[in-house]
C-alpha cells in the first residue's frame, strides 16, 4: 500500500523558472530585538511505540481550551503491514507499528483506539467543546482495492462510533465545528477512472459529505466524479475541493481533470475558479466564509496564494514577482493569512503575513528557508524554518514583528528540538512536531518524532508549574541565503497536504 493513504502532500515540483539573481534581503522587521515568554515543554509521548506527531497543515489539533490531539505509535505491529494505513509522515516512511488517534487534556493522555475489528485510526480535527473526527480501519479488507477499509470516525464523551457512507467501502472526517456538523468525504459504488488520483486509492466515487443530526448528505461535485470537503465554519459553510469534468489535461502534463476549490451553502456548491490553470485547493476557512489556498496559474506551470472573500477570488502574489510560488495554509477570523512564498535572488522560500492587502515577508529562524503553518486571532504564526533541503528544521514564532525560534524559549536540556510548530490558539498554546535525540540532525527523520505541547509562561497561565515568568530579549536570528543553484525537480515542497483515506 502506498503511504499517502492517510497523509496527502502538497508535492509541489519547483518549477523550472528563471529566478532572478540576488540575495533577498531579509524584512526590516527582523533586525530588531523583541521580547517574547518563555514556554513550558511537555512532550506528549506515544502510546509505547517510537514516534507521534502532529500533522502539518489543513488539520486542527488543539483546541481553544488547550486540549490536544495527535497520533501515536503503540508498542504493536500492524498485521496488515506493509499494507497498513500508515498515518505518520514523511510520505516514504514506513511505519510498522499500530498507531492510534491520542487525547492530552490537563495531563491526561488517552489512547482513543479503534473502531471495532479495526487496527489504527487517525485524528484530522478537534472543536472547542473536545469532540475530534479522522478516520479509523475496520479490520476488512477492501475487495475493489485489496488495502484495508476505512471508515470516518467521531470520537465524542469517550465512545467512538463509525459514520455513515454512501454506500462504498471507504470515508474519512477531515473537520468538525462547535455544533458537531462533520464533514469529509465517502465513496459511492460507482466506478471511477480517477479514483485514487485525486481524493482516495479506490476504485469507485469520493464526493464531498456532511454529517448532521445523524444524516449522511451527499454534497455532490461541481461536475467532475470527485469531490472532498475539508472545512466547516460555525455558520456551516463548507470549503473544499472537486474535479469539474472528466477529461484528463494533458496539454499542461496534468493527467487528471481540473480540480477547483469550493464553498458550499445553503444547499449549494459555489464553484470558487482558479487563475487560469487546472488545479486549486483551499487550505483554510474561517468563520466569515473567507477560503485562502492556492492556484495554479494558466499554463500549470506556476501557482499562488489565494484569498476567496464575498465572491472575488484575490491573487495574494509572491514575494519576488509574479512568476514564482506561493500558498496560503492558514486565515484568521481578522481576515490575515499566513503561508510561503518564493523570494527573488536564490530557489529559497519564506513565511509570509498578508495583511491589509500587503504581503510581509517574516524571515526565517536560523536557516534560509521557512514557511508559516498557522495564525491565531491576536495575529501570532508560527511554522518553521529549514535549510532549503528538506533538512536543518527549527520551529518559530513570529510575533511583535518579531520571528524567534522556539528552541531558545524553552528549558535547556529538554531532549527535544521543537521542529515544526503547526497550530496556535489565542491564549498562545502552540503544539507541532520536534526531534529526539539520535535522529539525523540534518533531516526530520522518521522513527525519532514526538509531538509537543508548549504553554506560554505569561499572564493567561499564572502559576503553571515549571515555568519562567521573566521576558526575555532575543534578538531576531540573522539568515544567510546560500548562492543561487538549480534545485529545479530535485525536491518538493515539504508541507503536508491533508489526511486522506489512501
Amino acid at each position: 500500500m502506498k503511504n499517502r493513504r492517510y497523509t496527502r502532500f502538497i508535492a509541489m515540483t519547483l518549477f523550472a523558472v528563471a529566478l532572478p539573481a540576488g540575495v533577498a534581503a531579509q524584512d526590516a522587521a527582523q533586525n530588531t530585538t523583541a521580547k517574547h515568554h518563555h514556554y513550558k515543554l511537555i512532550d506528549l509521548g506515544t502510546l509505547g511505540g517510537p514516534q507521534s506527531v502532529i500533522f502539518e497543515t489543513a488539520n486542527r489539533a488543539l483546541n481553544q481550551r488547550g486540549t490536544v490531539t495527535y497520533i501515536a505509535d503503540t508498542a504493536n505491529f500492524d498485521p496488515n503491514n506493509p499494507q497498513n494505513p500508515t498515518f505518520l509522515y514523511p510520505d516514504n516512511y514506513l511505519d510498522p507499528y499500530i498507531q492510534h488517534a491520542v487525547l492530552w487534556h490537563d495531563g491526561k493522555k488517552t489512547d482513543l483506539g479503534a473502531l471495532p475489528g479495526g487496527t489504527s485510526s487517525v485524528m484530522v480535527w478537534i472543536n472547542d467543546p473536545g469532540v475530534i473526527v479522522g478516520a479509523s480501519t475496520l479490520g476488512l479488507i477492501d475487495p475493489l482495492t485489496g488495502y484495508p477499509e476505512t471508515a470516518a470516525t467521531i470520537w465524542k464523551d469517550d465512545r467512538i462510533f463509525k459514520l455513515e457512507g454512501l454506500g462504498g467501502n471507504e470515508s474519512t472526517a477531515f473537520g468538525i465545528n462547535n455544533l458537531g456538523q462533520v464533514v469529509g468525504w465517502a465513496s459511492n459504488t460507482i466506478p471511477d477512472a480517477f479514483a485514487g488520483a485525486v481524493f482516495a486509492q479506490g476504485a469507485t466515487q469520493a464526493h464531498a459529505t456532511l454529517w448532521r443530526n445523524g444524516v449522511v448528505e451527499d454534497l455532490g461535485t461541481l461536475g467532475g466524479p470527485d469531490s472532498s470537503a475539508a472545512f466547516i465554519n460555525e455558520r456551516g459553510q463548507i470549503a473544499g475541493e472537486s474535479l469539474t469534468n472528466s477529461i484528463p489535461n494533458v496539454a499542461t502534463g496534468n493527467p487528471n481533470p481540473t480540480m477547483d476549490p469550493f464553498l458550499w451553502e445553503n444547499g449549494k456548491m459555489i464553484d470558487l475558479g482558479t487563475f487560469g490553470g487546472t488545479n486549486g485547493s483551499p487550505y483554510a476557512l474561517n468563520n466569515h466564509g473567507q477560503v485562502v489556498g492556492i492556484s495554479n496559474l494558466a499554463g500549470d506551470q506556476n501557482a499562488h496564494a489565494f484569498l476567496w472573500d464575498r465572491g472575488v477570488l484575490k491573487d495574494l502574489g509572491t514575494l519576488g514577482g509574479p512568476d514564482i510560488f506561493s500558498y496560503a495554509t492558514a486565515i484568521n477570523e481578522a481576515g490575515e493569512v499566513a503561508g510561503v512564498s518564493a523570494v527573488p535572488g536564490a530557489p529559497v522560500w519564506h513565511p509570509f503575513l498578508w495583511k491589509n492587502g500587503t504581503m510581509s515577508d517574516l524571515g526565517t529562524a536560523g536557516t534560509p528557508c521557512g514557511y508559516a503553518i498557522g495564525i491565531n486571532s491576536p495575529g501570532q504564526v508560527v511554522g518553521a524554518s529549514y535549510d532549503c533541503n528538506l533538512g536543518g528544521y527549527n520551529a518559530f514564532l513570529w510575533e511583535h514583528g518579531s520571528i524567534v525560534d522556539l528552541n531558545s524559549l524553552i528549558p535547556a536540556g529538554s531532549g527535544l528540538h521543537l521542529g515544526q510548530a503547526i497550530n496556535i490558539n489565542d491564549r498562545g498554546e502552540i503544539v507541532g512536531t520536534a526531534l529526539l535525540p539520535g535522529g539525523d540532525p540534518q533531516y526530520f527523520s522518521a522513527g525519532y518524532l514526538h509531538a509537543f505541547l508548549l504553554i506560554p509562561c505569561d499572564e493567561n497561565h499564572a502559576d503553571v508549574e515549571g515555568c519562567d515568568y521573566n521576558l526575555v530579549d532575543i534578538a531576531a536570528p540573522s539568515t544567510n541565503l546560500p548562492p543561487a543553484k538549480d534545485l529545479r525537480g530535485a525536491q518538493h515542497m515539504p508541507h503536508s497536504r491533508r489526511i486522506n483515506s489512501h
